[in-house]
């Protein structure tokens, strides 16, 4: 399991384990907290295409699916 601290999510760099759409190297350009400091939005962006998605901030720490840092 990756460990994901959400208070240094933004501007993280993160690479997806089964690129889709020659999409492998990803950061993250947004992240928006509640009053209580709660993530209630983050927003990832290909570093190639540029194309922004919504997750859940949550998924970043499934290995199978992403790796911090661009390998």
């Amino acid at each position: 399991m990756n460990n994901v601290n959400p208070k240094k999510l933004l501007n993280s760099k993160w690479s997806a384990v089964t690129p889709a759409n020659k999409e492998k190297h990803f950061v993250v350009s947004e992240v928006e907290y509640d009053e209580d400091g709660v993530v209630v939005l983050c927003c990832i962006e290909a570093v190639m295409s540029k194309r922004s998605m919504l997750i859940d901030w949550r998924d970043l720490k499934d290995e199978g699916a992403w790796v911090h840092g661009w390998r």
